[in-house]
């Protein structure tokens, strides 16, 4: 399948996120589809894929033009988008997810989702809950259910976020498979390099909206970044820890939700101190960030900042005496879709009772300048890319806390966004502020932790010193290894 994109032009306001791309996809490859963030390379694959359309400009599919609207649309032109949330419905079983789209009756369905899985080597129950489903999972069934509708083009927006090494091995060989032996073009937007050097034939990249280079692989990880950004980045040296008292203390807490407890956590904070949460989706790291902050209340045990007990305390309690938080989800807990961005400066700013609208304005402007967010203050958040989001949850933030407790501060961000992300937090480390993060990026784990804690099921493994240990240590102790490791020990 050949697919051709002219002229496409795409405007969101004023920023022209797709400004004139053309560009060819050959079948039978894998084309990593890079950029930083902003760059436009999201809305390009929203386009082909029909959930956006373009303003103007043609995709051509075979040498004929396809003038579709709507991703339903687009499958029929034989093009699917694996997102990276996948499109379920978590309340329906596997089967029932399976059908969607086609008109295949149950007992087919069965047999076609049973013969696809088993020629990959996926391991889907049909009667099974998709909210009992790992991240893994969910995208194995969305990859069979694209597959069981004959698309010849698969796109995939950062598909191994979230999933072991074991997973993204099988997903890896799937992809292989799909574009050798049966000729599809595969299309993989990353900000792993990794995963691109590994998995890869050709890139393509884009800078301001625009494309601004193709490369054939094999090529280095400093080679695809010049190419993205013009010029190297390299990891920043990292000062060592200075560590004063202990500011966040969680004693005997016992944390539970509907899939996994965690028991007996003892864990002490001190000031200028990172601490890296690894660990699978799911694991038991996020509940135990949000007991941090009050947003999960302990079935027992108590958490203090300082020698206050905030035990049972709401989130603004918590802010109040220096404990901020950032979610994974920009969107979904962190902005408010359909605000601008003057408008949640206003909301972080609780001291004022009524709103001074021109200051808010100014202030903001000012706020966005420092922080180097792309953006006007009158913007709808949603029109900002990823990376400018986080740097506005940044700016949102006080200045100097006691303790940052960040989900995933950098996931999804390209090199120099996660790298301007940690300069700053570095620079609050180095004014005293805690930093506990947890992150899918094992070497941003080792990298920039002073002690690693890690989950699995609810058990908590601690490595007390980040810098003694390897990547593939890190590995095999998110797979659950425990009673074989030496560079640590158990805390639940």
């Amino acid at each position: 399948m050949q697919i051709e994109l002219r002229h496409i032009h795409k405007r969101f306001g004023p920023v022209h996120a797709n400004n004139d791309i053309d560009v060819t996809f050959q079948g039978g490859r894998i084309i990593g589809v890079l950029g930083e963030n902003g760059a436009g390379k999201s809305t390009l694959m929203k386009i082909l894929a029909g959930y956006q359309p373009a303003d103007s400009g043609d995709i051509i599919i075979d040498g004929r033009v396809a003038d579709y609207r709507g991703p339903q649309a687009a499958i029929h032109y034989g093009i699917g988008m694996l997102q990276q949330d996948p499109l379920d419905v978590p309340a329906f079983t596997v089967l029932e997810n399976f059908i969607f789209g086609s008109r295949m009756r149950h007992t087919e369905a069965r047999a076609r989702l049973r013969e696809i899985s088993q020629r990959f080597g996926f391991s889907l129950d049909p009667d099974m809950p998709v909210s009992q489903l790992s991240i893994a999972q969910r995208q194995q069934l969305e990859i069979v259910r694209l597959l069981a509708l004959n698309v010849r083009a698969l796109i995939l927006d950062e598909p191994t976020t979230g999933i072991s090494a074991e997973q993204k091995a099988l997903l890896f060989d799937t992809l292989r498979s799909l574009a050798r032996n049966d000729g599809m073009t595969v299309l993989l937007v990353s900000h792993k390099l990794e995963d691109v050097i590994a998995l890869c034939d050709e890139v393509v990249v884009l800078r301001a909206g625009r494309l601004t280079g193709r490369g054939e692989m094999p090529l280095t990880t400093q080679e695809l970044v010049r190419l993205m950004f013009g010029q190297s980045f390299a990891m920043q040296e990292r000062p060592a820890a200075h560590l004063g008292d202990v500011i966040l203390r969680l004693e005997g807490v016992h944390l539970r939700d509907k899939r996994l407890s965690i028991e007996h956590l003892n864990l002490a904070v001190r000031a200028g101190e990172v601490i890296g949460l690894a660990g699978l989706d799911g694991s038991g790291q996020g509940l135990a960030m949000r007991a941090c902050v009050g947003l999960v209340k302990p079935v027992a045990g108590r958490v203090f900042v300082g020698n206050s007990d905030m035990t049972g305390k709401p989130y603004r309690a918590f802010l109040r005496r220096g404990v901020a938080f950032s979610a994974a989800g920009r969107l979904e807990e962190g902005l408010v879709a359909g605000l601008s961005l003057t408008e949640h400066v206003a909301l972080a700013n609780e001291r004022d009772m009524l709103v001074n609208w021109d200051r808010a304005r100014r202030q903001t402007a000012s706020q966005l300048a420092a922080y180097n967010v792309r953006g006007r203050p009158d913007d709808l958040i949603e029109q900002l890319s990823g990376g400018n989001q986080q740097r506005l949850l940044m700016a949102l933030m006080p200045e100097q806390p006691l303790v940052m407790v960040l989900e995933q501060p950098t996931r999804g961000l390209d090199v120099d966004s996660a790298a301007w992300i940690w300069r700053q937090l570095l620079a609050r480390r180095e004014g005293g502020t805690a930093i506990v993060f947890s992150s899918d990026d094992l070497d941003e784990l080792v990298a920039y932790s002073d002690r690693i804690l890690v989950f699995y099921a609810g058990q908590i493994f601690e490595i007390p010193d980040a810098s003694a240990t390897t990547i593939d240590q890190l590995g095999h102790l998110i797979g659950g290894e425990f009673e074989m490791a030496t560079i640590g020990k158990r805390l639940t």
